[in-house]
Order: structure tokens, then C-alpha cells, then sequence
């Protein structure tokens, strides 16, 4: 993949969806759910601005964020840096 967000942008790859319950409850696909709001930041388009924001960090992000693309047949969230809530360690 060969991506480059440009601005204050960052690629991030959302985390999977959990098909099980802690307890081992199959979850069907057609259930009504939400997306997670959390992901892996795969590119990250401003050098200066984004020092604190790296490929590789697990960061959460606004509900309603960012414009989703496919890329190699993966869908991926460009999010603009200031939808960008926080990092997990």
C-alpha cells in the first residue's frame, strides 16, 4: 500500500469487531452494533504538528469521524488530527 495523508491527517486501520461476548455468545453479523472507535494509525500525514501521534499507536477517535476508503481490498478512516481524541498505552 502505498498511502501519504496529507495536512494534519492520519490513516488509521479500524480495530476488528468482536463476533463473541466475553461469555462465548455468538454475536450474527446482522445485529445491530456500532463500529469501534479505536484503531491503528497506519500513516500520519504532518511531520511537525504530529510529534506526539506515531504509525503503530492505538488512538480513539469521534463517532462520527473521518471519510472511509478501501485500499487492497481493506477499508481504512482518514481522520483529520483534531478527531484524533487520545492514545492507548
Amino acid at each position: 500500500m502505498n498511502f501519504q495523508p496529507l495536512g494534519k491527517r492520519v490513516l488509521v486501520k479500524r480495530e476488528e469487531e468482536t463476533k463473541t461476548t466475553a461469555t462465548g455468545i455468538i454475536i450474527p453479523d446482522n445485529a445491530s452494533k456500532e463500529k469501534p472507535s479505536s484503531g491503528e494509525v497506519i500513516a500520519v500525514g504532518c511531520d511537525e504538528e504530529c510529534k506526539a501521534i506515531k504509525v503503530g499507536d492505538k488512538v480513539v477517535f469521534s463517532k462520527y469521524s473521518g471519510s472511509e476508503i478501501a485500499l487492497n481490498d481493506e477499508k481504512y478512516l482518514v481522520l483529520n488530527l483534531e478527531d484524533v481524541l487520545g492514545i492507548i498505552k
